[in-house]
């Protein structure tokens, strides 16, 4: 029934309006995703393209700023072709480690920039250029630096941003005359891009926290709907094993006055089984006790004697006359051929099915039968779709509906079939064995 809540939603028309495309609403979704250790970027991406993507603009990046790279230090700068051709290689080919271990190629580039800053206190052209970093420099390491934050923690984050500070600050004593100094420039960009790019990533983290926690609670809430209706259970059967017992009590309490002349060791073991049976009974109330939790008393509904097959007729009457089309085939003597505890699970399993077609298909017709042979009962709650596509009445349920038919069922060692209808509605179907075995199978 629940599942059906579901697929009812889904068919209700949205209304029209402005959408993300579903490549771009992907790729935001993939660049919130955190990489897990030793992962590349976008490791958790469902499509190849988007796990290639990282590869493919790092690439183009280094594939683009290694000639400039190597072109304006030798001929803007005035760096010899050796060591520009070095710094070029060691300032943007590390950056395709980037992609898989951010930190290691964050301490190659700025080893390799900053021996580059060094060489260029002494070129020939530095006079009115940029430095100590040059713009091939800080395009590189802006690029290094949204890969730190897409991947890293905070406090390594912080570590990086102040490092580069403090390089960019030694450098500055050594600044050569008439060069545009650069360090703070570098600072407050790779700042601003670390800020960005981790709250990306710190967004992806609370989300993926938020699913996990999503997740627990939706397994503790199973678990506590589970318990719930295993106690509602029991306390309904107490009643059941509580009648049988008092029938045992008064039987055997009144058999020497209905057995005269009775010899004095039958009347003694006569006593002891009402003894036992009045102490079991005691039992049996002190467990009720504890499975209602709250140690108040019983509510006025609950002294009420538990119903059966006997009054479906009833429920499927109230059912109808809440607007609710309901047609009904019950056998004959099912209820006298039924234990109790099979006459009231196949009530209440009438009952769950028949509440989940009014909450969930409001004006579907619905059909209910409960046939008896001389092995089990045999209930079947079958209904149609409903005349129109709706929205549930209730759309945060818990599920205790299917989760108590269940219980039920397996409490008289039966079988349950549930599920929807290939042209629309539900089906339930339950078989209630009349002869439960002592034991649980092998």
């Amino acid at each position: 029934m629940r599942g059906r809540t579901r697929e009812r939603v889904r068919t209700v028309p949205s209304s029209p309006g402005p959408r993300v495309p579903g490549a771009l609403a992907q790729l935001a979704l993939v660049l919130r995703t955190p990489a897990r250790a030793a992962q590349p970027l976008f490791a958790q991406a469902p499509q190849a393209w988007q796990r290639m993507l990282p590869f493919a603009v790092v690439g183009v990046f280094v594939v683009t700023l290694l000639p400039v790279t190597i072109t304006v230090l030798a001929n803007d700068y005035g760096l010899g072709g050796g060591w520009a051709g070095a710094l070029g290689v060691a300032q943007t080919v590390p950056l395709l480690l980037a992609v898989t271990r951010p930190v290691h190629a964050w301490a190659v580039i700025l080893l390799a920039d900053t021996i580059g800053a060094v060489l260029l206190i002494h070129a020939e052209r530095v006079s009115a250029h940029a430095w100590p970093w040059t713009p091939m420099v800080i395009v590189g390491y802006l690029l290094l630096m949204a890969c730190l934050g897409l991947r890293e923690s905070i406090r390594t984050l912080v570590g990086v941003w102040l490092a580069t500070g403090a390089v960019g600050t030694v450098l500055g004593f050594f600044q050569p005359a008439g060069s545009m100094n650069t360090a703070a420039l570098l600072f407050v960009l790779g700042g601003v891009m670390l800020a960005l790019t981790g709250a990306l990533r710190g967004l992806g983290d609370a989300q993926q926290r938020i699913a996990e926690q999503e997740s627990i609670s939706e397994a503790e809430r199973a678990r506590r709907t589970l318990l719930e209706e295993r106690a509602r259970i029991a306390r309904e059967l107490h009643d059941v094993v509580a009648h049988h017992m008092s029938v045992i009590t008064v039987q055997a309490d009144s058999a020497p006055y209905r057995l005269p002349g009775m010899p004095e060791p039958v009347r003694e073991e006569f006593a002891a089984i009402a003894a036992a049976a009045r102490e079991s009974l005691g039992e049996m109330r002190r467990l009720l006790t504890v499975l209602r939790g709250d140690g108040t008393e019983r509510a006025e509904g609950e002294r009420a004697p538990q119903p059966g097959i006997g009054r479906i007729q009833q429920l499927v009457e109230a059912t109808v006359r809440a607007g609710q089309p309901v047609e009904l085939s019950l056998a004959a003597g099912a209820s006298e051929a039924a234990p109790p505890a099979v006459d009231l699970s196949a009530y209440r399993i009438v009952q769950e099915a028949l509440a989940n077609v009014v909450r969930h298909a409001p004006g579907a017709a619905a059909r209910v039968s409960v046939t008896v042979d001389a092995d089990e009962v045999l209930v079947l709650v079958v209904n149609g779709p409903a005349p129109e596509p709706v929205v549930a009445l209730e759309s945060s349920g818990t599920g205790h509906g299917l989760v108590g038919m269940r219980e039920r069922v397996r409490l008289t060692r039966g079988t349950l079939d549930t599920g929807p209808l290939p042209g629309g509605g539900f089906r339930v179907a339950a078989r209630l064995p009349l002869n439960t075995p002592d034991e649980e199978p092998s």
